[in-house]
């Protein structure tokens, strides 16, 4: 554990911007929020993809933290600094209601929310559980909203899945990638959060149809074109049909597991231009 989490801060002190480390307590146990950007600056909440931990947004936050106040959020029962409670997360209801419970640690009545892969699926069915707290919805290349699995993905998954090792997941994400260079910091801390005791996740079903269609919340959805994990023109497709208002693209340069970081300045400029209002 101690190795973990020298590789966490040393990721954490590759970020560009003065980070503000929150410990928020509750009964599912306490969550550590990174936080930067102005103090008055309008709320942005970021949601890591499974086993990235809060600090993968190294290349991302100096941008959002410019006119932003950012929370990077660490999930309790995954890889990061929360710690678990004796009652963690164990339903979707449970994981909404601790999410609620951290927008009121912060004092936040509303956030933009920005969520990638599964800390999209995330983001999203909480702008539908409580669409009045999300002011503005960004998705990274969700998983499990718009479209399943790609049957190759789950197969190349599986084994780091059933008994993972630092060298499996690092494996793995070489092979999504398509071996795109990575910050050698985040590298190693990826493939100890690998092997992040007692892990529980908590996933649910994808959103219903009628669900979506119904959410008012302005949303950007940005696809992964090289992605492996599904279909990029099909998310990309049922996205704008589903959600109304919806601003989708595909960005074609990027998988799925390195779209935060790899050649970030693209995602960032269209993030930063929707959360401000412009045209992405």
């Amino acid at each position: 554990m101690s190795d973990f989490l020298s590789a966490y801060d040393a990721v954490l002190e590759r970020w560009p911007v003065p980070v503000e480390p929150i410990d928020l307590p509750s009964a599912y146990g306490t969550t550590r929020v990174n936080a930067c950007g102005p103090a008055d600056g309008p709320p942005l909440v970021l949601l890591h993809g499974g086993g990235t931990t809060a600090a993968m947004w190294f290349a991302n936050v100096a941008e959002f933290a410019r006119r932003h106040r950012v929370y990077a959020v660490d999930r309790i029962g995954e890889p990061g600094r929360s710690v678990r409670g004796e009652e963690p997360p164990r339903n979707v209801q449970d994981l909404l209601g601790w999410l609620d419970g951290v927008l009121d640690g912060l004092g936040i009545d509303s956030a933009a929310v920005c969520g990638h892969s599964y800390g999209g699926w995330i983001a999203l069915t909480y702008a539908l559980h409580a669409p009045r707290r999300v002011r503005r919805l960004v998705l990274l290349d969700p998983t499990q909203c718009f479209g399943g699995f790609r049957a190759e993905y789950l197969a190349r998954a599986l084994p780091t899945l059933l008994r993972p090792t630092a060298s499996r997941a690092r494996a793995f994400l070489e092979w999504e990638t398509g071996g795109a260079p990575a910050d050698p910091a985040w590298l190693r801390l990826y493939g100890l959060a690998a092997e992040f005791p007692d892990t529980k996740i908590v996933t649910g079903k994808r959103p219903e149809p009628g669900s979506l269609r119904a959410l008012t919340t302005p949303a950007l959805v940005l696809v992964a074109g090289r992605g492996r994990a599904h279909s990029p023109h099909r998310v990309a497709s049922a996205a704008a049909r589903l959600l109304p208002g919806t601003r989708t693209a595909v960005l074609p340069h990027l998988s799925h597991h390195a779209m935060p970081w790899h050649e970030p300045a693209d995602l960032n400029t269209r993030v930063v231009d929707f959360l401000d209002g412009r045209a992405v």
